[in-house]
């Protein structure tokens, strides 16, 4: 009969003839690619960045990459997850070619309406501003497990084949960062 397409976690799964098309040259079919994932993307680059410019930069230079390494990726099903490390990498790369400078602020209200999510109020943008001071406090690493599991709401399993590690160590990692922002969220408190 017909078959459903599932929806992924960063939006409606795929075409597999799309990516096979792409992954093939097919400048056209990469191109809607982009067009289906560029939001998910710049909200992954975005929340591990922590500023605009950057985040843009690191979207483009993951989907350059993307473009470039499309070739070999092997299997079509396994797109969403390999693009979102290909981002994670890209943004690692651009905080490493700014000689690894303090990372800014990231804009929770930005990142809440890029999920789709209302304005904050007052009380909620207090909060977010709170929670911007740190998130900053955070390794790349720990925000990465932090804004998958939370904001992108994969689960361990996803979260392990996206960065390629064990699922027992994807806990551990997560369990590990969310104990790093409670740290840093009683010390922002004391400082207050």
């Amino acid at each position: 009969m017909f078959e459903r397409r599932r929806e992924t976690p960063i939006g409606p799964a795929l075409d597999p003839s799309l990516i096979d098309r792409a992954r093939n040259g097919d400048l056209d079919a990469f191109e809607s690619i982009v067009r289906a994932r560029m939001d998910a993307v710049y909200r992954l680059t975005s929340a591990i960045l922590g500023d605009e410019a950057d985040a843009r930069d690191a979207a483009q230079d993951a989907f350059v990459a993307a473009w470039r390494e499309l070739p070999r990726l092997r299997e079509a099903d396994r797109f969403d997850a390999w693009l979102q490390r290909v981002a994670i990498n890209a943004s690692r790369m651009t905080l490493r070619a700014r000689g690894r400078r303090r990372v800014r602020e990231i804009p929770s209200s930005h990142v809440v309406a890029l999920a789709g999510r209302a304005a904050p109020s007052d009380a909620a943008a207090a909060d977010a501003a709170r929670l911007d001071v740190a998130l900053r406090a955070l390794s790349v690493d720990q925000r990465t497990i932090l804004v998958l599991h939370h904001l992108d709401g994969r689960p361990l399993a996803e979260i392990a084949a996206v960065l390629e590690i064990p699922e027992g160590t994807a806990k551990s990692r997560l369990f590990y960062a969310r104990r790093a922002l409670e740290a840093a969220l009683r010390d922002e408190d004391v400082e207050r």
